[in-house]
């Protein structure tokens, strides 16, 4: 199965607890021997920890996304930082510029702020062995940046991954080749472990017998692409450790959307205030479409309740006839899911996604919307002014009124402070 495929040397790069670690040295303090939490807001006793530093996970066991600063417990030896995400962001540009200094910049391809892969093929005759050149970037980001690191190293992007999740993180790095799948990877369960596996889709997975990638890897490739289509043959041979795409090329290509969370400023009382957040969402979510020239069919809304009221919510998708990335189609279908699902609670988190896409080749016309091809240019326009002038170059008027956040939000990077 493997004599025709690909043996590159794809590093996949981890900047280990990258947030905290920024915090750290910028306070002067060591990351690994230090209690540290990246909060987003100290004002906010229900901020939600962005990060924390190996230390406070092992002994006080708080988690990033899982815990919140009420939750943090009070011991003196805990640090509390707000994040500069202006900080974090340039510090993960000036790793790439020492990424370059080993590769070209076409050989790296940024994946997050704190992970990236990186082709080192070839540099064997600049550098020597490929092992060393990566143990030598691991010490060259601890000395210049005092940031630990991880690798995984694979003959493709997915391989260098899954090295680098399923052992390198451990260990530090960890090389996999196609001969350590059935002993390294088959046994993976729960699915969810590998890398494109989202719970939904381990679900389904799991109702079809299957638990885990060895049981993937001997589920016909006939039935898989019947039950997924394309992912299906995707998911095939993932479990089998190959994948052809280029370095940068999306892994999964049959889950790509275009979508957007927001943890709300303050818990909205009123269908009629989260609407406004929805619109400015769509919005955006709209825009991202549009510049990628795609257009999709299903919108899915996801709201969750305030914790003053024990949390909850709803996750709901619907499918329309024709793909679209005209702001207000995709927010009149999530007005329609606010209007049925919504039971009256305070609103604290947001989420918008629009997905089962496609190429947005042609725009069709119809007898019974007129102003179709106006919207999409106009649509077009006011991307255009947003990208040339700022994100708030252009805004609808509710963006004005105590319930928009665009305004605020704009002077953020991620949601968080810059610095």
């Amino acid at each position: 199965m493997y004599e025709n495929m690909p043996d590159r040397k794809i590093v996949c790069l981890d900047m280990r607890s990258f947030y905290a670690s920024c915090a750290a040295a910028d306070a002067g303090l060591d990351v690994m021997e230090t209690p540290i939490a990246v909060v987003g807001n100290l004002q906010q006793k229900g901020s939600i920890v962005l990060a924390a530093s190996p230390k406070l996970k092992k002994e006080f066991g708080v988690k990033p996304a899982k815990h919140r600063l009420f939750e943090i417990p009070d011991d003196p030896s805990i640090r509390l930082i707000e994040p500069k995400m202006g900080l974090f962001v340039k510090v993960s540009m000036e790793i790439v510029r020492l990424l370059n200094q080993f590769v070209p910049k076409e050989a790296i391809h940024v994946y997050s702020v704190d992970e990236s892969f990186i082709d080192l093929g070839g540099t064997e005759k600049l550098w020597g062995p490929i092992e060393d050149t990566v143990h030598r970037i691991m010490d060259e980001l601890a000395l210049q940046f005092q940031l630990p690191s991880a690798m995984g190293m694979g003959p493709n992007m997915l391989m260098s991954k899954l090295a680098l999740d399923l052992e390198g993180k451990k260990t530090g790095f960890a090389r996999w080749t196609y001969e350590d799948v059935p002993e390294k990877l088959w046994p993976v369960s729960p699915l969810s472990e590998m890398w494109g596996i989202g719970s939904r889709l381990e679900r389904t997975l799991n109702g079809m017998g299957i638990f885990s990638i060895g049981d993937l890897a001997r589920t016909d490739l006939r039935m898989l692409e019947k039950k997924f289509g394309v992912m299906g043959n995707q998911l095939y041979h993932h479990a089998w450790g190959i994948d052809l795409s280029e370095l940068g090329a999306p892994l999964m290509d049959g889950q790509v959307s275009f979508g957007k969370g927001q943890v709300l400023f303050r818990d909205y009382n009123t269908a009629e205030e989260v609407l406004v957040v929805i619109l400015e969402m769509c919005e955006d979510v709209a825009r991202r479409a549009r510049e990628a020239g795609k257009v999709g069919r299903t919108i899915h809304l996801s709201v969750s309740y305030s914790d003053k009221v024990f949390g909850g919510g709803f996750s709901r998708s619907r499918s329309i006839e024709e793909g679209t990335n005209e702001t207000m189609k995709i927010y009149r279908v999530c007005k329609e899911l606010l209007e049925e699902f919504y039971d009256g609670r305070p609103v604290r988190r947001l989420a918008i996604s629009l997905s089962n896409l496609e190429d947005e080749h042609v725009m069709q016309l119809s007898l019974f919307e007129e102003r179709k091809w106006q919207n999409r240019k106009l649509g077009e326009t006011i991307d255009q002014l947003r990208s040339r002038y700022g994100t708030t170059a252009v805004l609808r008027a509710v963006s004005y009124t105590d319930a928009g956040t665009a305004v605020q939000r704009a002077h953020l990077i991620g949601g968080h402070k810059a610095n």
